[in-house]
């Protein structure tokens, strides 16, 4: 029960810094609408394409990708830092894994996923 209370104190916390942000940001904040203020903003330069116009499916799909090999980063550390102590069956369970992912990594990249166009 203890360690539930700790869990429950931490997201009431969490949950008063974030109320206490964003009222803060909305009392402090600026309060004078501008309408160069409120045009978009690339680097100083003219924007290119407004907010809200329709993107190719081919970004969503590279984003899907990155998400998928950037999650695989994420169990090849802990696996890196117990590799001797989970010997060869270890060794070889991940390297199945990584291996599933390039074949799939394989078969975006001969269907043209990878390709912009």
């Amino acid at each position: 029960m203890e360690g539930l209370i700790s869990v429950l104190v931490t997201f009431v916390l969490i949950g008063g810094t974030v109320l206490l942000i964003l009222g803060l940001s909305s009392w402090l904040g600026p309060k004078r609408k501008n309408p160069v203020k409120d045009t978009p903003f690339e680097c100083g330069w003219t924007p290119i394409a407004f907010p809200g116009e329709r993107l190719n499916v081919r970004f969503y799909l590279i984003a899907i990708l990155f998400v998928l090999f950037d999650i695989e980063i994420v169990f090849l550390f802990p696996w890196a830092a117990v590799f001797r102590e989970l010997g060869a069956v270890g060794f070889f369970s991940m390297l199945t894994f990584i291996g599933i992912l390039v074949l799939g990594l394989i078969y975006a990249w001969k269907r043209g996923a990878l390709e912009w166009e």
